[in-house]
């Protein structure tokens, strides 16, 4: 049923059920799993830079050093739990319109994405890049939510 699945992930807590979703889905489906980190365009190029800071110290190596950590923790689980076809990428750029590019691109049947179930306004007063994906991915989107307080 399902050849290719992404599991979008930007290292929060928020992930957590997500990876062991995508995983079994990977397994249960002999499925290649992708894993996507993409490094906010937006945050980098809102920060102003600090002339005591090097270049390659900056907020946009801080954020890939994120990513890289955030998909070989991915790539590990997905390892002891007995897969082993996983493809990891970090890219940049916004990260829905990424998501949603590396999902035609790609050719995926299926993306799992988690996201952090919170409490009263939080949720009406931001968007979520999840349901941003979900509305317009033209392929099945799984949404694993986590409550956090």
């Amino acid at each position: 049923m399902y050849d290719r699945i992404l599991l979008p992930t930007d290292g929060s807590e928020g992930v957590d059920r997500a990876i062991t979703h995508a995983i079994d889905a990977a397994n249960r489906y002999d499925a290649e799993l992708h894993v996507l980190f993409v490094v906010d365009s937006g945050v980098v190029n809102a920060y102003p830079g600090d002339e005591f800071v090097h270049e390659f110290e900056g907020v946009e190596q801080t954020l890939e050093d994120v990513g890289e950590t955030a998909v070989d923790r991915v790539r590990e689980v997905a390892a002891d739990a007995g897969l082993a076809d996983v493809v990891t990428s970090v890219i940049h750029g916004e990260p829905h319109e990424e998501i949603l590019r590396y999902i035609d691109e790609k050719d995926v049947d299926l993306t799992v994405m988690g996201t952090k179930n919170r409490p009263g306004e939080y949720r009406r007063l931001l968007g979520s890049v999840t349901e941003r994906v979900a509305r317009r991915s033209s392929t099945p989107v799984s949404i694993v939510k986590t409550t956090v307080e």
